[in-house]
């Protein structure tokens, strides 16, 4: 069972294809609004394979953990399962906007839960993504193609989505996507 929040912080779900630069974008959201809460995921990949801060755990103990109620939302995706620790509510609660990277089939599922729920999709064109999935070497040839081809899925209707390219320098992306998740006064 999961249980709805009433009110407090935004989630902010981050999406994106594979190599779009989600963790580095992360990253630097969080250095400019130092208030914002990056969310640690649990993944059931190996954990000398790099790329964002997560706690690394087997399937067996993955399952463990859906059955334990550990996840406020949870998924399966590229052979992977990821989990977003129940404790997230916790920041939430306390009014504190969290960032995390989520995956677009989980974002239906997570509009349901969170009321203050927010999609921040960033984008990127298909060279800068291809060059990025080989640089990262941690995907076969074949399966960059394979992420290629998904970079399009579009995303479930209805969210409140924030578009934010990152083709350019990260600085600039950071700079426009703070910009876009904290709007001046008026």
């Amino acid at each position: 069972m999961t249980l709805a929040l009433k009110s407090g912080g935004r989630l902010i779900a981050v999406v994106g294809p594979s190599g779009v630069g989600k963790d580095s974008v992360m990253a630097g959201l969080h250095s400019a609004i130092p208030s914002l809460h990056v969310v640690r995921r649990v993944i059931t990949r190996a954990p000398e394979l790099g790329g964002e801060d997560y706690d690394a755990v087997s399937v067996s103990q993955f399952e463990a953990l859906v059955e334990d109620g550990a996840f406020a939302v949870h998924w399966g995706a590229h052979g992977l399962y990821y989990g977003i620790p129940i404790t997230v509510n916790y920041q939430l609660g306390k009014g504190t906007d969290c960032l995390v990277n989520f995956s677009r089939m989980a974002l239906a599922q997570a509009a349901k839960i969170f009321p203050r729920f927010l999609v921040l999709n960033i984008t990127a064109k298909p060279e800068t993504l291809a060059s990025r999935l080989a640089t990262r070497g941690r995907e076969t040839e074949e399966e960059i193609a394979k992420r290629l081809a998904q970079a399009e899925k579009p995303l479930p209707a209805g969210l409140n989505v924030i578009h934010l390219a990152n083709d350019g320098p990260l600085s600039r992306t950071v700079a426009q996507g703070a910009a876009l998740l904290q709007p001046a006064s008026v």
